[in-house]
């Protein structure tokens, strides 16, 4: 998956950089190519990448960050033992080579010796062993230390039954860190390449505490390092002249700018004041095609948009059928061909398509419209509602055209079919994921979730009593118990099996509302090379740089 080779002996696996060694020891003896990887010239002078970001990031601290807009910029900070390559394939990082041992529980990683903080202080693997422990210690408070679940011990930590030295990391010396699992891992490599699995650098963190994330405090350890942050306007990288590969970075600086109005942004990328954006408008979605054809990309990435309805409190806490009900009521088609309209497909189930993974939709996707609209309407009738009695419920959004647009469309959808008397809450994204995170309030509420790593268990486990983060206040012990079942199977038809089983109970007690498997929608100035589509929607500023003619460039 990496483009590595793998070599048995003495009971263990042991994977190297194969042909990433030459490419990597090649460039570091030649320094900055004057063309770049497809034989164009490079342009001259100082190579400033301007991003958009959707919303402002809530936070630069690696270890707590939820949000794309966060994590986007945070792959450019920091870089894991694992990297992200211009396919958003996991590829060697921080770590030069590692093995497994034969029953995958227990891996070695030998760190670059060049690898260095942005302070030019070296690397170690202590500093990934500080890092994990800070990132599932409950005092962090980390919305994504469930990530690092199969670690062992990691549960116990997280929950505050262990302390976080008993995790199952060990760093043996400088150079080298053993990291122990829980059960087997497939997905142990994409993992790593995550923010969540930095490293700390402690002296830091030990001066300023939590603010060691503002600019002049934070240190990093990947191709950039962080210039300016200026809230609700833009935050600035430059490049980082310690970083181990710095003469394969083409790019000197990184300008990252948070939109959440898909117009204004549209707007400012015609303005050539950004040279990507972050999405482009449902409603002019037509007009880009015949304007700016050469410029969209359109790309399927690993991605459900859905509804979460909150069932720990009336009207959903005890009504499955009312549950069903507005899942029956959303016409999908109509919503993917006359809302979205960019090849977005619609979903019946949670986990999109994956290899050998398979399907889990309900009985009822595959109905005619009439039928799902008749069953919608006979369990509202048993719910209690109806004409006389119409369910009243809020559906809670973030902001932004898209998301409102959406909005709009599924509250007349349940309006129309069933009579629901909907109000529309639209807040910005950081005030929207606390009023989510409040179950004492919120009824319902429109959300994505994309997948972290190329595995039905990057969505499964959203719903882990223990460690998942899905809002929604559904627990299942069954579910719980397939989930770690799936964990501990050796055999991968079985584990796939495993969480297919959990996938049809959370369909059936239908605490969310698939609605449609995304694909993200951009535009890309032509001049910027580097640019690669891929599912998991992963594009490190290290792999593009801009090339001598094609336009306005990188001023």
């Amino acid at each position: 998956m990496i483009g590595v080779h793998g070599q048995a002996g003495g009971g263990r696996r042991r994977v190297r950089l194969g042909w990433l060694v030459p490419l990597v020891a090649v460039l570091v003896a030649c320094g900055p190519a004057p063309e770049g990887p497809g034989g164009e010239p490079l342009k001259p002078g100082v190579q400033v990448l301007k991003r958009g970001n959707g919303a402002e990031p809530l936070t630069l601290d690696p270890h707590r960050a939820v949000s794309l807009s966060s994590q986007n910029i945070l792959r450019d900070l920091f870089e894991g033992l694992v990297g992200t390559g211009p396919d958003g394939a996991p590829v060697p990082g921080v770590a030069e080579q590692w093995e497994t041992s034969v029953d995958g529980l227990t891996w070695r990683f030998v760190l670059r010796a060049n690898a260095r903080w942005s302070n030019g202080e070296r690397v170690t693997a202590a500093d990934f062993v500080a890092g994990w422990r800070r990132a599932l210690d409950p005092a962090t408070e980390s919305g994504a230390a469930g990530l690092l679940a199969p670690i062992l011990n990691a549960r116990g930590v997280m929950t505050g039954r262990l302390a976080p030295e008993e995790l199952g990391v060990e760093a043996v010396d400088e150079s080298t860190l053993v990291v122990r699992l829980a059960a087997p891992t497939p997905w142990l490599l994409e993992l790593l390449s995550h923010p969540v699995s930095a490293p700390l650098y402690r002296p830091a963190l030990q001066q300023y505490g939590d603010d060691f994330t503002r600019p002049g405090r934070l240190v990093s350890n990947g191709p950039f390092h962080l210039s300016e942050w200026q809230p609700g306007a833009q935050v600035t990288l430059a490049r980082n002249h310690n970083y181990w590969d710095r003469p394969a970075v083409a790019i000197d600086m990184v300008v990252y700018y948070p939109i959440e109005d898909q117009d204004e942004e549209l707007a400012r990328y015609r303005a050539g004041e950004l040279h990507w954006t972050f999405d482009v408008p449902h409603h002019q979605l037509g007009w880009v095609r015949r304007r700016m054809g050469d410029e969209l990309t359109i790309t399927p990435r690993m991605a459900v948009i859905w509804i979460g309805l909150n069932v720990t409190r009336p009207p959903f806490e005890a009504s499955r059928e009312l549950r069903r009900a507005l899942a029956l009521a959303i016409d999908r088609d109509l919503v993917v061909r006359s809302v979205t309209g960019a090849g977005e497909i619609p979903a019946y189930s949670w986990v999109p398509e994956m290899p050998g993974y398979p399907a889990q939709a309900p009985d009822w996707a595959g109905w005619p419209r009439r039928q799902q609209v008749d069953e919608a309407r006979r369990l509202y009738a048993a719910a209690g509602h109806g004409p006389r009695r119409p369910l009243e419920m809020e559906l809670l959004y973030p902001g932004g055209l898209n998301n409102r647009r959406l909005a709009i469309a599924i509250g007349a959808t349940w309006r129309e079919t069933l009579g629901v008397q909907v109000r529309l809450r639209e807040e910005p994204f950081a005030e929207f994921l606390a009023s989510r995170d409040d179950l004492g309030t919120t009824m319902a509420f429109r959300s994505g979730w994309a997948a972290d790593y190329r595995d039905p268990f990057s969505f499964a486990g959203l719903f882990d009593s223990e460690t998942g983060a899905s809002d929604t206040g559904w627990r299942n012990a069954q579910y719980d118990e397939l989930l770690q079942a799936s964990m501990q199977a050796r055999n991968p038809r079985r584990r796939l099996a495993l969480l297919a089983e959990a996938e049809r109970l959370l369909l059936e007690e239908q605490p969310i509302i698939p609605v449609y498997f995304d694909v993200r929608r951009r535009l890309v100035k032509p001049e910027l090379r580097g640019w690669t589509p891929n599912a998991m929607d992963l594009h490190p500023s290290r792999h593009f740089y801009f090339v001598a003619t094609g336009g306005r460039g990188s001023e």
